[in-house]
């Protein structure tokens, strides 16, 4: 179970990296490296169903210029909270 487990990990932020908009790359990647390892259960399901969704939807939902699906606000919102985060730092 435990290698499964982690080959979906791999997956997951493989996917994370490479999104097809550098923008998504750049704020998925970095959160899947630091959180992706402790994301269990109903989050991880979340997450996955959150990769699923195109790019052009995304990046207004974590830039806050769009309402979110109710199934993925919670995790939208801590994604666009790190991506702020990040980026004051760097500045």
């Amino acid at each position: 179970m435990s290698e499964l487990h982690e080959n979906r990990l791999k997956r997951l932020s493989m996917r994370s990296w490479r999104r097809g908009t550098k923008e998504m790359d750049l704020v998925l990647g970095p959160w899947s490296d630091v959180h992706l390892k402790d994301l269990t259960g109903a989050k991880l399901d979340t997450y996955e169903q959150l990769l699923n969704e195109n790019d052009q939807d995304l990046l207004p939902w974590v830039l806050g210029q769009a309402e979110a699906p109710e199934a993925l606000r919670d995790l939208i919102a801590e994604i666009g909270d790190f991506a702020r985060a990040r980026l004051r730092a760097h500045h």
